[in-house]
């Protein structure tokens, strides 16, 4: 198994984006999954390491980055030294860096021998499922798309009232993160951004529009988005697959940091789905 971690690749916000690839050391050309990660997440976050040596496992090359300005840095890409950064990050930021990671997969030299860059598929977690679903309406080189516990509507996910007055006379709005308790910035750019874009940023739009295999994974016990979005995805989409796993929550059963050796059982469902879909 070849694992090459944190390579830098350059983005176009000034920022790098650094990457993980895992394959089998074959020289055949493997299906490529990329994976996106969600708000307040990272690529190293609990279990997604073991998540990509099983897809690696299976005989795909699995690519995860951290978005440019999830708040991570080259030096520390775990957790979020960098909130100036994660301040200025947006949605079309992210659609850009996935953009990016595209194009280094399909023009790497290394991973020429190792990846078939006709077979992309695009996995987004979260927040990441509606960044994959734009994308893959936009990129005609994305063959599969697979949406894990991927929220259907991001205008929705904006203050309102009041509360976006304060926002915008403000300049800057903080949420805590829950497990490292600091106060993590949005700056009004954020919500200017998404009003500037937001026929772009319509996932039902977008989700609509796909013609390629669709994939739905949801936990029917997920608190932070609820199973209801999974359901709206599917109706937009009805040549999709839905699947909801019982008893499930929004990170399947893991957490971070993830000491043990193997995946949840939620999680291991979750891949045994998601490898029958792409085998198919």
């Amino acid at each position: 198994m070849v694992i090459t971690k944190n390579i830098i690749v350059e983005g176009k916000h000034n920022k790098p984006i650094l990457v993980d690839v895992f394959y089998k050391a074959d020289d055949l050309p493997k299906p490529t999954v990329i994976f996106c990660h969600g708000y307040k997440g990272f690529k190293d976050w609990g279990a997604w390491n073991i998540m990509a040596e099983t897809f690696a496992k299976f005989g795909f090359c699995f690519v995860k980055f951290n978005f440019s300005h999830n708040g991570g840095t080259v030096e520390q890409p775990i957790d979020f030294p960098d909130l100036e950064a994660f301040g200025n990050n947006n949605y079309t930021k992210e659609l850009d860096d996935l953009e990016t990671v595209i194009d280094w997969v399909c023009e790497n030299p290394t991973l020429k021998t190792n990846t078939n860059s006709s077979k992309i598929t695009l996995l987004g977690h979260s927040r990441g499922g509606g960044i994959v679903s734009i994308k893959a309406d936009e990129d005609s080189r994305v063959k599969n798309i697979i949406s894990l516990a991927g929220v259907s509507n991001y205008k929705e996910r904006f203050s309102s009232g009041h509360l976006l007055e304060q926002w915008k006379l403000e300049g800057v709005m903080f949420v805590e993160n829950g497990r490292t308790k600091q106060q993590m910035p949005h700056y009004f750019q954020y919500f200017e951004n998404f009003i500037a874009h937001e026929n772009r940023l319509t996932i039902q739009r977008a989700v609509s529009n796909l013609k390629i295999p669709h994939l739905i994974i949801h936990g029917s016990d997920d608190t932070s988005v609820s199973v209801e979005e999974a359901k709206a995805l599917h109706r937009w989409n009805p040549n999709s697959k839905l699947k909801i796993i019982e008893g499930a929550n929004h990170v399947f059963g893991t957490s971070h940091p993830w000491e043990k050796k193997y995946l949840s059982n939620e999680l291991q469902e979750v891949v045994d789905v998601s490898i029958a879909f792409l085998k198919n």
